[in-house]
């Protein structure tokens, strides 16, 4: 996760917002608790992870407690939650952001989700606009000391 976000964000973002992101973003446990985070590996290599949600919350990692929402969504009205999409930098465009994230849309649609929503940064931004997710709020985040934008996107399942 350090590394995706180290040297993917680092074409959108300066080196102060970098840095910052390492604050807003990381590993949600309760995500491998709830059984709805996915690894990839190639050739015994971890290529990429990431899961989906269905609880409220929408972003940030263990650490960041003032962002923490475990109640659970209602499938009817609310979307499932794509959250903590990370590729190693050594498989970028090879098409494991896209398997994960299928896979999170699949398991979301089962258990009655109708529609997926993110906040994407603006690394993920082209992929997830690719794979049919709009933009509906753009937000910046200083949690981290400076400000980092992100995009709320969403999608029907």
């Amino acid at each position: 996760m350090d590394r995706a976000i180290d040297t993917l964000m680092s074409p959108w973002l300066n080196p102060d917002q970098v840095r910052a992101s390492h604050a807003i973003m990381g590993l949600d446990t309760q995500l491998i608790a709830d059984r709805t985070y996915f690894a990839v590996t190639s050739d015994g290599a971890f290529a990429g992870c990431g899961g989906w949600s269905r609880r409220a919350t929408l972003y940030g990692g263990d650490h960041s407690t003032d962002l923490r929402e475990p109640r659970l969504l209602d499938p009817a009205t609310e979307p499932a939650r794509i959250r903590a999409m990370y590729t190693d930098p050594a498989f970028v465009r090879r098409g494991v952001g896209r398997m994960i994230l299928e896979a999170c849309e699949a398991a979301a649609r089962a258990e009655g989700f109708r529609a997926a929503e993110m906040m994407a940064t603006l690394a993920g931004e082209p992929l997830y606009a690719a794979a049919g997710y709009q933009a509906v709020e753009r937000v910046t985040d200083a949690s981290g000391g400076v400000p980092v934008p992100l995009v709320r996107m969403r999608k029907p399942l």
